[in-house]
């Protein structure tokens, strides 16, 4: 079983809390039992990325509502962490020295989700499972299943595990069409407390 971890946080990539502690123990036990377990978390400027060493296997564009973003998917050369170690750098972004505590978090997370997705869309196979972390990556679920442009990966199974549920990264409505399309019905799915919540 191919299982993606998607996570802002990962031990000893970016780590805040105990979310790092357990994306970067959880692969190393899912391989060890015979499972291929990947990370993808963003490229920040921390210093397990300045000195690892990494190539590029995917460079493209992508946008949340009006805003182009250029995105690189790069994997860690050498498997130093026990899997497959993926980073999305979003020049202006992601590639920035503190996991959070920037006003336009919701456009960082939500940009790396988008890049995650676009970039899954386009592979020859379909993973197994998505494993989501957390608020940061709490969309991909909802955008799996409803947005047209990932279509060709609705049947993958995505699973959210809550590490931290006093952060929930609620952003207004006014940032709705950050998402890609969806039928406007499905919206009530999104919603919690007059915002949309991850």
């Amino acid at each position: 079983m191919e299982i993606i971890h998607i996570s802002a946080e990962c031990y000893p990539v970016a780590k805040v809390g105990g979310l790092a502690d357990v994306v970067g123990a959880l692969p190393k036990y899912q391989n060890k039992l015979g499972h291929i377990a990947k990370v993808v978390v963003p490229a920040y400027d921390t210093k397990f990325i300045r000195e690892s060493e990494f190539e590029v296997t995917y460079d493209a564009w992508a946008n949340y509502g009006n805003h182009h973003f250029q995105y690189r998917i790069l994997k860690e050369r050498t498997n130093k962490l026990g899997f497959d170690l993926y980073v999305i750098h979003i020049q202006g972004l992601t590639d920035r020295p503190n996991v959070y505590g920037y006003n336009d978090d919701t456009e960082r997370f939500v940009a790396f989700q988008i890049a995650t997705l676009d970039w899954i869309v386009q592979w020859e196979h379909r993973p197994d499972v998505l494993h989501c972390h957390d608020h940061h990556t709490g969309l991909i679920p909802f955008m799996v299943s409803n947005c047209v442009k990932y279509k060709a990966i609705s049947s993958v199974p995505t699973v959210l595990t809550v590490h931290n549920a006093q952060y929930q990264g609620q952003f207004g409505w006014d940032k709705l069409y950050y998402i890609p399309a969806f039928d406007l019905w499905k919206g009530g799915l999104l919603g919690w407390d007059d915002a949309i919540n991850p």
